[in-house]
């Protein structure tokens, strides 16, 4: 396997000398100039031919190279600005690049002028139809972290309402997984159809496919449909009390990109968003709701999303200020530590609260099969 290095500073070289999985590969690199690699886009004009360095026998996980690149150069500030072109492939796929002439939108093919900036490929730009590309960014399915923390509260609810010395029913557990990925890629649509305006402004924003322009507003609005009727499906598969539920629900995720203009809190909306599930999965298996269980779970979870979340939006200070958007991040400013251990607290309290209405404990013992 053969990694090939386009660069046009020894900079880089330096840098990647100390990184230990290639710091014993120096000695077996070898360094020739190869045919120009130009960027037709930049505003000076092509390129010069760029320096060639070929690094060959990497005794390392393509995934951990991929990690000690990145950790690497963040934690050492690495000005990539020095550099004309950076690209690391494995053979014909590229798995690091860096491009100095432009941002490269969701579909990694529109461009448009700004900062220079990390563009790391995902799975959606390798394997997907280029048409499909657009729309996977739009869903997040690249990122399924969010999936996962809207599918756990689900996940709780349907545990804590099976019947004691029995494993939670699998397929609810399986529809809720399906749910989750579909409300949330739901969210992200209809989230960045009414920021499109603000995403543009956002540096960790502005490349998403609605606000730089690689889908239009329509096509977004279609997609959300799409995916609301596939949710639509799924909902079916449940009781008529879960459907009314599950149904309201909806307000909730059509709202909460507005509460940012107007709240301070807009990361406990997203509590009561990201959490419903709470509530959802002990209906869907029980036909009812049981408050003294599901509400502290309810709570916790909105405790959960306002600790992690709030961390999230301290990336975004800067542009939120600038924007005039609200964030409990800029709510909480240097506190943060101690509001977060106090959310942190209602959340396992709020749990243990939930867990032994269930009857999960009695008498000080957990239950035996």
């Amino acid at each position: 396997m053969a990694y090939r290095l386009s660069r046009s500073s020894s900079q880089l070289r330096k840098h990647i000398s100390i990184i230990p999985p290639f710091s014993s590969l120096l000695c077996q690199t070898s360094t020739s100039t190869t045919s120009p690699v130009t960027h037709n886009h930049h505003p000076d004009g092509p390129s010069t031919p760029l320096q060639q360095t070929h690094l060959h026998g990497l005794g390392t996980e393509f995934g951990l190279a991929n990690k000690y690149l990145l950790d690497y150069f963040s934690l050492q500030k690495f000005d990539f600005r020095s550099l004309r072109s950076t690209e690391l492939v494995t053979g014909s796929r590229p798995w690091f690049r860096y491009q100095t002439t432009s941002h490269f939108c969701a579909s990694r093919e529109t461009l448009l002028k700004g900062e220079k900036e990390v563009s790391i490929v995902s799975w959606i730009d390798l394997y997907l139809p280029k048409r499909l590309r657009p729309y996977a960014h739009l869903a997040r399915l690249d990122k399924p972290i969010g999936t996962w923390l809207l599918a756990w509260p689900c996940m709780w609810s349907i545990a804590l309402a099976a019947p004691p010395g029995n494993l939670p029913d699998v397929k609810m557990l399986s529809l809720f997984g399906l749910g989750a990925l579909l409300l949330r890629g739901s969210g992200c649509t209809v989230n960045d159809l009414l920021d499109r305006d603000i995403d543009q402004k956002v540096q960790r924003t502005k490349l998403r496919p609605i606000a730089c322009g690689a889908l239009t507003p329509f096509q977004g609005l279609c997609f959300l449909g799409f995916q609301l009727l596939l949710g639509l499906g799924v909902l079916l598969q449940l009781n008529n009390f879960s459907r009314i539920l599950g149904a309201s629900s909806l307000l909730l995720v059509a709202s909460y990109p507005l509460m940012k203009r107007f709240t301070f809190w807009p990361q406990a909306y997203l509590g009561l968003t990201f959490n419903w599930g709470a509530l959802l999965g002990w209906a869907a298996v029980k036909g009812n709701l049981d408050l003294t269980v599901v509400l502290p779970l309810y709570a916790s979870g909105i405790c959960w999303t306002l600790v992690y979340d709030t961390i999230y939006a301290h990336q975004d200070k800067e542009d939120d200020l600038k924007v005039g958007i609200k964030s409990t991040a800029l709510r909480f400013g240097d506190q943060t530590q101690i509001w977060l251990s106090g959310f942190g607290v209602a959340c396992i309290s709020c749990l243990t609260l939930s867990g032994f209405n269930a009857a999960i404990v009695q008498d000080g013992h957990f239950m035996q099969s």
